[in-house]
């Protein structure tokens, strides 16, 4: 298998994304969890443009990165500065990165009429920066940034910035697509010819941008025609529409079209170190991301699931383990009996495929959602429903009445609502309160209050995501909405639902189911 290097720039490039914000924890779990993946390179920041970025290079001199190297990113030095007296090289060298990668300009117009100085001092530019960082004694990756859009106006010029480079010492040229609009066929002519003059003297690599919706698929080209160096982010996020999603482009070329990228072991924890790296970020995995998504591999029609449960290769590309990912069948009006029993199964191994129970089952589910729930992002209110429906379903708490009041201004940061509660567990009688941030964050936390005096276990639960949903826009304020909620206890998450016209209501419905869920399967 030929290897392929990977440099993630999450916590570069991926950082310039609307609403990406790292603390410098944030950014050491992040390089733990890309180093755990096995990446190549870690592109880390650029110390020269924050205090925070040079505060972490410091921090990561404390941590033992075991498959990766941490890069320093900048670019080459100012028009008319020396090397030795740029402040940007000197925070490059201060960073202490055995790699560093710098951009310089390739394409005509970036250097008259943005950097304001001549195609000749350019050239200058580059290769000194280069030699300077390679003669103080670090490996030099060049970005040749807008290399495809100078490629087609002056393809002549953009040569000379790579030969300026490669001459300075760069171990790896790297051709950016940087504003991530040019289609298939262009990326590949210019691959094809920038391997044909200098592939055979240097690294060949490719960074690309998702305007058209072609990052991943001009990387694999680019790889295709001889690259062996592969910039992305593992999620994909960045500046405008994003970045070359890593979590794609690694299992296409390791699963699908022989190439080594990280370690063929580490393959399994894909899944989990996108969601990890989801965490660290405050971002959702996307549910419909290859590979890596909740949806990847989840299936809602009926033929489809009785097709997958017979031989899963029907409708799987690979299985799902390959990846660390998991099947998912969803449970919708188009879901087929095969598909209930499959998840009834899951609770009570014993049960028949043709016990009656199935069939009341099914005419339950169907009456809910005529009622506006779903139940293919609700397993947790599914698996209430049958425990209700088999009849092994135990109340553990009692609802007497819950209101919730607001106050405008906010009192203090993060309160603008106030809930009270009465429960009771058998012959006790709790009535508690709690105030947050918004009316289901205050109910929540008065629920929490009231139960963990009776449930300890209660106090591992945390509400990880929130979803409203008008079913019926015509009815206006009166119209039906679906609330569906994420839960976890550290170790599995689980979703629930609840449907009412009042949206307090419907809160409180999934809110509850998500209480009884983890009281009612403990072991989730």
């Amino acid at each position: 298998m030929k290897k392929i290097e990977i440099l993630d720039s999450t916590l570069r490039d991926g950082a310039q994304g609307e609403g990406i914000s790292f603390s410098l924890q944030d950014k050491i779990h992040i390089c733990q969890a890309l180093d755990e993946l096995g990446v190549a390179y870690i592109e880390a920041g650029n110390p020269g443009s924050n205090p925070k970025d040079a505060e972490f290079f410091k921090e990561m001199k404390k941590v033992n990165l075991k498959n990766a190297k941490l890069c320093a990113f900048g670019s080459t030095r100012r028009k008319n500065v020396k090397c030795s007296e740029d402040a940007n090289l000197k925070s490059l060298l201060d960073a202490k990165t055995e790699c560093v990668v710098i951009f310089g300009k390739s394409w005509t117009f970036q250097v008259t009429d943005i950097l304001k100085t001549s195609l000749k001092e350019n050239l200058l530019m580059i290769n000194e920066s280069c030699r300077y960082l390679k003669d103080k004694g670090r490996r030099v990756i060049y970005d040749a940034e807008h290399f495809f859009t100078a490629y087609k106006e002056n393809k002549e010029y953009a040569f000379k910035t790579l030969e300026a480079a490669l001459e300075g010492g760069a171990e790896v040229l790297c051709l950016c697509e940087t504003k991530g609009g040019f289609l298939l066929d262009e990326c590949r002519e210019a691959v094809r010819e920038v391997m044909t003059l200098f592939g055979s003297r240097v690294k060949i690599g490719i960074h690309t941008h998702n305007d058209c919706g072609l990052a991943v698929a001009n990387s694999l080209i680019a790889v295709e025609e001889g690259a062996c160096h592969v910039q992305g982010v593992l999620l994909g996020f960045g500046e405008r529409t994003g970045n070359a999603n890593l979590s794609t482009i690694i299992p296409d070329l390791q699963l699908k079209m022989n190439y080594e990228c990280i370690p063929n072991k580490n393959i399994k924890k894909l899944t989990s170190i996108c969601k990890r790296v989801a965490e660290y970020t405050n971002l959702s995995l996307n549910p419909q991301s290859p590979y890596v998504g909740i949806n990847a591999f989840a299936h809602k029609a009926g033929m489809h699931i009785d097709a997958v449960l017979k031989n899963p290769f029907a409708y799987e590309h690979i299985e799902p383990e390959v990846v660390g990912n998991n099947r998912v069948f969803l449970m919708s009006e188009v879901a087929g009996k095969s598909t209930i029993i499959e998840k009834v199964q899951k609770l009570f191994p014993r049960l028949k495929k043709d016990d009656p129970i199935v069939e009341k089952i099914i005419a339950r589910m169907k009456e809910l959602e005529f009622e506006g729930y779903q139940f293919e992002g609700a397993d947790g209110s599914f698996d209430l429903m049958v425990l209700k429906m088999m009849g092994m379903y135990k109340p553990f708490f009692k609802l007497h009445y819950y209101q919730t009041n607001g106050s405008n201004p906010r009192p203090e940061e993060g309160v603008n609502c106030c809930a009270q509660i009465k429960v009771s567990v058998g012959n006790k009688m709790e009535i508690t309160a709690g105030e947050g941030d918004g009316p289901v964050n205050a109910l929540d936390i008065a629920m929490r209050k009231a139960l963990e005096k009776f449930y300890p276990i209660v106090a591992q639960i945390k509400l990880v995501d929130y979803k409203v949903r008008v079913l019926d826009g015509k009815e206006a304020t009166a119209a039906k909405v679906r609330v569906i909620i994420e839960s976890s206890d550290g170790k599995s998450s689980w979703t629930t639902v609840g449907v009412s016209s009042d949206v307090i209501e419907a809160s409180w419905i999934a809110l509850c189911d998500s209480f009884e869920y983890k009281l009612s399967i403990p072991k989730s």
